[in-house]
């Protein structure tokens, strides 16, 4: 817990909310400030929506006066990825091919629960041009940088949301995840996120994407994530793939700790390879995980064939996406994303429904292991943050971003939750992360894990002074 306003958590803001002992515009104006001093380093934020965020934050003061809080979250500084509708807000995504001057007259769905329950919305963060790759940079915004080290990308594709949360500009935000989009910047951040079961946050308008995406919750702090995706799991008639709602609190049972549960441990996922600091922070993660009373052991699921079959869903689905823009859009467009596109626009229909075929098989797969194992393991990601601006590691031999993203997007084809939780520093300060996955529905339960951790291995955040200075 901290003492600086800015690096409060939901939890924390809201208790002192209650008591009388904080103001939501106080909480605001630090968020702000935080923003003010520092986006210009950091470029997390493309719009910033001040005088609104304090109309809405004395809003909020007012409610608490009178005892009538519109939710557990009202009055929280929050931000929204520039990939989610947001009423009056232009929803550019990255991209110079959006034309701003249009009316904007409608909330996403966890946007629209989310102003429902009172929170402060302080603008929209930075994403890559539709939020195609696991790093943040866009013709539009240009290049989004990591609060630990500015040399560094906070990874994509909600790297804004990601460096926004750990230098102190909102306690929570929206990010979306396709192929790990929120478990990768948390991991290269230092900051929590997950990526609930497919469809238990409803979203719309689609991704282009399909069915790989995920609206999820980020944050300083697990209990966090409970109480945000309790709102954003709130139903929503416009998600045809939304899953029944169930009004699930998913703070209960949240302290109840792991004795018991057996969990598998995957340090490679099939042969990955992994850098050898990450390695030992993962695994001595593990053992805390250990000593907390799980039954852990080495083991992993079969996903050989998931690089590809998430290649041709992810092409597939940048093809999908270029369609809608005429030749002279496209022309202005993310190189890289022109690209992968039009390796996408030469799959067959037959082509792209086997790899649907071989996603339902690792899928079973999946479902299979965890009759075993109540949860699984590994790495978030194989390395640390690398040089902002490059798509990959320079010098690696790599292409694109799935190649050294192999511990995130398989989460994505089987639907299973999976979150990111800061586990330690490499020696040059950058952060590693934990990524506890679930089998389908159990998303308590990977919160429940993540918090047992959180509890026995407290993360800090980075001194922007220091990391920030000229």
């Amino acid at each position: 817990m901290s003492d600086d306003i800015a690096l409060m958590t939901a939890s924390q803001l809201v208790k002192l909310y209650r008591a009388g002992e904080l103001s939501p515009v106080e909480a605001a104006r630090a968020a702000l400030a935080r923003i003010e001093r520092y986006n210009g380093k950091l470029n997390a934020f493309n719009l910033v929506a001040a005088e609104s965020a304090l109309a809405a934050a004395a809003e909020s003061e007012e409610r608490w006066r009178l005892g009538a809080p519109r939710g557990p979250l009202d009055g929280v500084p929050t931000s929204i990825k520039d990939v989610l509708l947001t009423k009056g807000w232009p929803m550019l995504r990255g991209s110079k091919a959006i034309d701003p001057d249009q009316p904007w007259e409608e909330d996403a769905p966890s946007v629209a629960r989310l102003r429902e329950h009172g929170v402060v919305m302080l603008g929209k963060t930075t994403t890559p041009e539709f939020g195609w790759k696991g790093i943040t940079d866009s013709p539009l915004t240009g290049i989004t940088r990591n609060p630990w080290n500015p040399a560094t990308t906070p990874g994509g594709s909600s790297g804004g949301a990601s460096a926004a949360l750990a230098a102190g500009m909102g306690a929570l935000a929206l990010g979306s995840d396709a192929g790990g989009s929120v478990r990768i910047p948390a991991g290269f951040t230092g900051v929590f996120a997950i990526k609930a079961t497919f469809g238990r946050v409803p979203a719309w308008p689609l991704s282009p994407f399909g069915t790989l995406a995920n609206i999820g919750p980020m944050t300083r702090s697990v209990t966090d994530a409970a109480l945000l995706l309790n709102v954003m799991s709130e139903p929503d008639p416009r998600d045809p793939y939304g899953l029944p709602y169930h009004g699930t609190d998913y703070t209960n049972g949240l302290e109840d700790g792991i004795e018991g549960l057996k969990i598998a441990y995957s340090p490679t996922l099939g042969g990955q390879k992994v850098d050898p600091e990450i390695a030992a922070l993962v695994a001595r993660a593990v053992q805390v995980l250990a000593d907390l009373g799980a039954e852990v052991t080495e083991a992993e699921p079969d996903f050989t064939g998931a690089d590809e079959v998430f290649r041709i869903h992810w092409y597939a689905g940048a093809a999908n996406l270029l369609q809608r823009f005429d030749a002279a859009a496209i022309a202005g467009m993310d190189p890289g994303l022109q690209e992968v596109a039009e390796e996408g626009r030469g799959y067959s229909l037959l082509h792209y429904m086997g790899a649907v075929a071989r996603r339902e098989a690792l899928t079973a797969a999946a479902n299979r292991f965890h009759q075993d194992y109540d949860l699984l393991v590994t790495p978030s990601l194989p390395i640390p943050a690398f040089e902002a601006g490059e798509e990959v590691p320079p010098g690696s031999g790599m292409t694109r971003w799935p190649e050294w993203t192999p511990f995130t997007y398989p989460f994505n084809l089987t639907t299973q939750p999976a979150a990111s939780v800061p586990c330690g520093l490499t020696g040059a300060g950058l952060p590693a992360g934990l990524q506890i996955v679930g089998p389908r529905f159990a998303d308590a339960l990977v919160l429940r894990a993540a918090r047992a951790y959180e509890q026995a291995a407290p993360w800090s955040f980075p001194d922007l002074e220091q990391t920030l200075k000229d």
